[in-house]
């Protein structure tokens, strides 16, 4: 009965783990995408010239 247990437990986990990943990778594309709109979109600045988009 523990080794199916362990396996089961073992499925779960890597299971869990693989769809963590995928959402990762979906929440990652995203911030790719608004950072690459947000340096093609940036404004211009008093002078004409390119802006810093970000803050930091």
């Amino acid at each position: 009965m523990v080794p199916i247990l362990l396996v089961l437990l073992l499925v779960l986990i890597l299971f869990g783990a693989g769809f963590a990943v995928k959402v990762l990778w979906w929440i990652a594309l995203a911030v790719l995408i608004l950072w690459l709109l947000g340096f093609l979109l940036r404004g211009t600045t008093a002078g004409g010239g390119r802006g810093r988009w970000y803050r930091w």
